[in-house]
């Protein structure tokens, strides 16, 4: 059994989102973000992140820009507000593509926790991530950190 997490950073202080993942005791932060040192990013920014991740709660972060979505599906999700059903098949074909289920070992997984700004996951990648790996590996427990 794979124990992995998941967790958005947007509409969380900085107290609340390292409480949640120290207390969920997770060991890596995988960040699954296209881009991950915008400014508006916060906290959350890559290298303020990783310092504060390891100084805070002894986790390491790891960034994997091969769970991102591609720039040109984010924008026509987010920018030209396109529709989820199409985002999600896009996104899905797209992780085919690139072998994940292949290419990541799973104990990377384990005990880990993926990283996007989307507050919920219901219409965030993190979670057709670790869904899309459950059904290739099979054994992939979730919690979404809320």
């Amino acid at each position: 059994m794979i124990q992995t997490f998941t967790i958005g950073f947007t509409k969380k202080s900085a107290e609340d989102f390292f409480t949640k993942l120290r207390e969920a005791g997770v060991e890596r932060l995988i960040d699954v973000r296209l881009n991950n040192s915008s400014q508006l990013a916060g906290f959350a920014k890559r290298d303020d992140l990783a310092f504060f991740l390891k100084a805070l709660a002894d986790i390491e972060y790891v960034h994997v820009p091969e769970l991102a979505p591609t720039k040109d599906i984010l924008d026509a999700y987010k920018k030209h507000k396109g529709d989820w059903s199409v985002y999600e098949r896009e996104f899905l074909e797209l992780m085919a593509r690139r072998s994940i289920e292949t290419r990541l070992q799973p104990d990377l997984l384990d005990m880990s926790c993926l990283l996007c700004s989307e507050h919920l996951p219901q219409h965030c990648h993190r979670r057709l991530v670790v869904e899309y790996l459950d059904r290739h590996w099979g054994g992939v427990e979730t919690q979404h950190l809320l």
